[in-house]
């Protein structure tokens, strides 16, 4: 029988993919989007299970997790991709600040911490170590003048990591992938891209396939928990 993989956030870009090559590679995927994109029909017919969440609404999270709950035993992994990316505004940083950082701090940490406090006994259940991965940001380690509440929020996904580590040891391990820049947007300007590039040593898109080499890497490992992989390209050395 097949394992089950639990990927919040598959509707675009990582998740996606994500969802796309663990199907491929023979895992039962339970999917979140949040956003029912027309490309999600491709993970439907190949078997995902789809479950449209909304994490900012308390009762909808509470219906997902009761859901997966009953429908599944055991897990073998849960990664945490699902993100958002506000900014404070450039006019006046005050304004819907409170709303920001409660957004943030929501998807990237009151979400993660629920969804992990819920179904640890599934990821516990099975005949072999199983996995908890968060999808972190190299911002979090730098800040972010523009992305404060973003990169806060993922510092405290990354504090998520250190603590769950520590408490499902040795059944589960749980660690954090920690990218930079992966793929440009469509709307994207070679200005922009430019002087994204320049960040880095090496002056490149990772590429989804980077950060799920990553996470099948951390899936494959027998002794690494609490622990951050950095896919940034250097940029800790520019």
């Amino acid at each position: 029988m097949s394992e089950t993989i639990l990927v919040t956030g598959v509707g675009k870009r990582l998740g996606f993919a994500l969802a796309q090559q663990l199907l491929s590679d023979g895992y039962r995927v339970v999917g979140t989007y949040r956003t029912d994109y027309p490309q999600l029909q491709h993970l439907r017919d190949n078997g995902a299970d789809l479950q449209q969440v909304d994490f900012y609404q308390e009762n909808s999270l509470e219906a997902f997790l009761n859901y997966v709950g009953q429908e599944y035993k055991v897990l073998r992994a849960i990664i945490h991709n699902a993100s958002d990316w506000k900014p404070e505004s450039k006019e006046s940083p005050t304004e819907d600040a409170a709303h920001i950082i409660n957004q943030m701090m929501t998807i990237h940490a009151t979400v993660p911490y629920l969804v992990n406090l819920t179904l640890k006994d599934h990821l516990m259940s099975g005949d072999t170590t199983s996995d908890i991965i968060h999808i972190s940001d190299y911002v979090a380690e730098k800040g972010s003048k523009k992305h404060i509440a973003y990169a806060a929020s993922k510092s405290a996904l990354n504090n998520l990591t250190l603590s769950f580590s520590a408490m499902l040891a040795p059944k589960v391990k749980v660690n954090t992938i920690s990218p930079a820049m992966l793929k440009f947007n469509e709307h994207d300007d070679e200005e922009y891209k430019a002087k994204a590039l320049r960040k880095a040593l090496i002056p490149a898109e990772a590429g989804f396939e980077e950060v799920i080499d990553g996470i099948k890497f951390v899936l494959a490992s027998h002794y690494m928990t609490g622990r951050t992989l950095h896919l940034d390209g250097g940029r800790h050395l520019k």
